[in-house]
């Protein structure tokens, strides 16, 4: 199920979306829900976590579902992957608050 508008929606109108239950991805101006994870997907997204979390030491981010906000054909776009890693390099000087992040990733899975 996707939130239906007559207008596509724009990245701040996304953003400003209350938090629920269901995690949404904002794709080609729609709230698309994010697949719930099965018992695979979600032990798999467990280790890869442990083994990228012990890796960084201090390299920078290791987040977990953890939305971006990206521009795809200069359309605004806000996945949530399962997990991601940037670097304190790329992350800068920008504070780590409880919303998107506005840097890409190295890595998203």
């Amino acid at each position: 199920m996707t939130l239906i508008s007559s207008k596509p929606l724009t990245l701040p109108e996304f953003l400003l979306l209350p938090d629920g239950d269901i995690t949404y991805e904002l794709v080609d101006g729609e709230a698309i829900p994010k697949m719930s994870p099965k018992f695979f997907h979600s032990r798999l997204t467990g280790a890869l976590f442990l083994v990228l979390d012990r890796w960084n030491q201090g390299r920078g981010e290791v987040g977990i579902e953890w939305a971006i906000i990206l521009s795809k054909n200069d359309r605004d776009w806000c996945p949530v992957p399962d997990l991601l890693y940037i670097s304190l390099e790329r992350l800068g000087d920008i504070p780590l608050t409880d919303e998107a992040c506005a840097v890409p990733p190295e890595l998203v899975i």
